[in-house]
């Protein structure tokens, strides 16, 4: 069973989006404000969100701008001018409902590649969809009395059930993933559900504004992470790292920190289990105290920052640390194959367990008068370097 790592993220996510909606109520000069949003800037804000989405391959929110857009021109009757045919407003609400139920399987890639195609064709599906559901509805109900089940039927073909159906979907993905789509894919949901059905007194513009401007965010906030996060581990990255140096003051203490004999482990177990090695080792290292602040440096390599800390005052806690990783026996199901011996015939091969442990070096160094942030994270390398040198799993300073 998937754990329930995306949670926290959906939940807060759908928070925001209900106290913008609040405030809309609440605030009458943020609802003045809102409502007189015209259609071109409205369609500018469209514009920018989608370069945005584009620009840093956000395909899935570039695509739900691009629905909302086909949606806002449609009933504005601005093509009413090319003499196309009129799409009934509840042909809008089920294409809606089909488009997104398609996108929640769909990953984000470049939306300007060999991509497009599936992507654009998505639409046509929806469209076509919505109206071959109207199309089996409308013949239901013209032999209604020559159905007998037709009755127990009618609720579960109605438009509300599919839309119960397409939030569920989302509601496990946003529980299972940590991805800003899901959760702002299910508050357009939800916030287009109660406002085309008039369960809140907002116009779908208005709403519109709130959730365009949302995805904006969503897809800022996503492209930091992108950039600051190791996406592995989860820690801030090397260029977090060199963020924060800038903005270190005068008395701090740098910890380097290394995973002894990792590559010893990768070529026995195999990259997989490294990879859980080092998730292992970045979830005991957040749980860093004295102040620290954790980043992945590269590799088997992690650092941690303790501001207005001297190598003296967070020996103790690193080499707690330490300790409760070593201390950590960690169980691997699968055989270790060393030789064509050990192999068995494809099927047959059976799972065995083994629990290993692993340890970490230390060197943390302070910094003097005068030194810069390289010079000091060099330091602390050289003292790792001694911790390794003087038989690993310890700390140096």
């Amino acid at each position: 069973m998937s754990k329930l790592i995306g949670l926290k993220t959906s939940i807060t996510s759908v928070f925001l989006i209900l106290v913008a909606i609040i405030a809309v109520h609440q605030v009458p000069a943020i609802a003045q404000l809102l409502g007189e949003v015209s259609f071109n800037q409205l369609a500018l804000l469209m514009l920018i969100s989608f370069l945005f989405a584009c620009q840093f391959n956000h395909s899935r929110f570039a695509l739900m701008i691009l629905l909302f857009a086909s949606v806002v021109v449609l009933e504005s009757g601005k093509l009413s001018d090319f003499s196309l045919p009129a799409i009934s407003s509840q042909t809008i609400e089920l294409s809606v409902m089909f488009f997104f139920a398609g996108l929640a399987f769909f990953k984000d890639r470049s939306l300007f590649s060999v991509h497009l195609v599936p992507r654009l064709a998505l639409f046509v599906f929806a469209y076509l969809a919505s109206l071959g559901w109207l199309f089996i509805l409308e013949s239901l109900a013209t032999y209604e009395t020559a159905i007998p089940f037709y009755p127990l039927l009618k609720p579960y073909l109605a438009i509300d059930v599919i839309f119960g159906v397409v939030i569920l979907i989302y509601m496990f993905k946003c529980a299972t993933t940590t991805h800003l789509f899901y959760p702002a894919a299910l508050a357009s949901l939800l916030l287009w559900y109660v406002t085309r059905a008039h369960f809140i007194d907002v116009s779908w513009q208005l709403s519109l504004t709130l959730l365009v401007s949302y995805y904006l965010l969503s897809v800022v906030a996503s492209s930091y992470f992108l950039a600051y996060r190791d996406e592995l581990t989860g820690l801030p990255s090397r260029r977090a790292l060199n963020q924060l140096a800038l903005s270190l003051g005068r008395n701090y203490s740098v910890a380097m920190m290394d995973v002894d004999h990792f590559k010893k482990f990768n070529d026995t177990y195999g990259h997989d289990i490294g990879d859980q090695v080092l998730k292992l080792v970045a979830a005991k290292l957040k749980q860093v105290k004295a102040g620290g602040r954790v980043f992945r440096y590269g590799g088997e390599e992690f650092t941690v920052i303790f501001p207005r800390k001297s190598a003296q005052q967070v020996f103790d806690e690193l080499d707690n640390l330490r300790q409760s990783i070593a201390d950590y026996q960690m169980v691997i199901r699968q055989g270790v194959r060393k030789t064509k011996k050990d192999r068995t015939p494809k099927g047959k091969q059976q799972v065995r367990e083994k629990t290993v442990s692993v340890t970490i070096s230390i060197g943390v160094a302070q910094r003097m008068k005068g030194q810069t942030f390289e010079q000091v994270l060099k330091a602390s390398d050289e003292l790792l370097y001694k911790a390794k040198k003087s038989g690993r799993n310890n700390v140096t300073k």
